[in-house]
């Protein structure tokens, strides 16, 4: 294997939405790096199964699902 071809892996601090902290090891930034995240897996609607509206700006979502609608029954 080449020397010198990967990142460095270092430890960092991650900073959840709700301000809890983590140490885990990553090739984000410099060692003792502090990451913030704006969107986490304890609020995301993508991990906790919550609903997610749809805004409709400009009639798109509308638009298509009169176009796609024959998909549904």
């Amino acid at each position: 294997m080449k020397a010198d071809v990967h990142p460095d892996y270092h430890p960092i601090t991650v900073v959840m939405t709700d301000g809890s902290k983590y140490m885990t090891r990553s090739t984000y930034g410099k060692a003792g790096d502090t990451l913030s995240l704006d969107i986490d897996p304890r609020v995301h609607p993508a991990w906790t199964g919550g609903q997610s509206t749809m805004v409709d700006r400009g009639g798109r979502v509308s638009a298509f699902k009169k176009r796609f609608s024959f998909l549904t029954k």
